[in-house]
């Protein structure tokens, strides 16, 4: 997944991520997560993150592979400014609850459709939002998960993140009915479960 083009200009593209762009993947999902969420996450929760201790953390993901994992970077003059992962869903049954970030799990499925990928978390520098390069990520990540045998794919929003609820109900995810509880340091908010189908060829039908 290389050379698709976003934004305008060049230099821009969708390829696949590697160790060398842990650093300013850590970076730029902190500085998402202090943008998309402010005034939704507690700000002790927010100031806390240290992409830092991320860093050491995700070089030690990449030295185990995953075949069944999809981790992309949007980049723009060569320096990733948007980053997408996805991969086998973690519910452990149709309808149970999800698992944190992040976390490893089983291959999900979704009542008969086949099985059910999941996007873990999509995040564009602030100064790069709304051009294209977060719908590039994401579609790119369908074609990476239909290729991998999923027919459907969920993910879970935050429900007072209208923005991202909206951005993901254009790309033809909808709500599913399942919700849970997160708390962050000491605020207990609700996410949201949406889904989509996929096909091979990434095409869309919400459901």
């Amino acid at each position: 997944m290389t050379g698709t083009a976003v934004g305008t200009g060049m230099g821009m593209g969708i390829r696949e991520m590697t160790v060398a762009d842990v650093d300013a993947v850590t970076a730029l999902r902190a500085q998402g997560w202090r943008s998309a969420y402010a005034g939704i996450v507690p700000a002790s929760y927010l100031d806390a993150m240290e992409p830092g201790a991320d860093a050491v953390r995700w070089r030690g993901r990449f030295a185990r592979p995953r075949p069944d994992a999809v981790e992309l970077v949007a980049v723009d003059g060569g320096v990733p400014v948007g980053w997408i992962a996805a991969g086998p869903g973690r519910d452990p049954e149709p309808g149970g609850p999800g698992g944190a970030e992040g976390t490893d799990g089983g291959e999900g499925t979704d009542g008969g459709e086949g099985p059910t990928g999941e996007i873990y978390a999509l995040y564009v520098r602030p100064d790069r939002i709304g051009r294209g390069f977060g719908r590039a990520l994401l579609t790119a990540a369908h074609e990476g998960l239909a290729a991998r045998g999923n027919r459907a794919v969920v993910l879970w929003v935050l429900r007072d993140n209208h923005p991202g609820r909206r951005f993901y109900t254009r790309a033809g995810y909808a709500a599913d009915g399942a919700s849970r509880d997160d708390v962050y340091d000491g605020a207990t908010l609700v996410e949201l479960r949406h889904r989509r189908r996929i096909t091979a060829a990434g095409a869309t039908a919400a459901g």
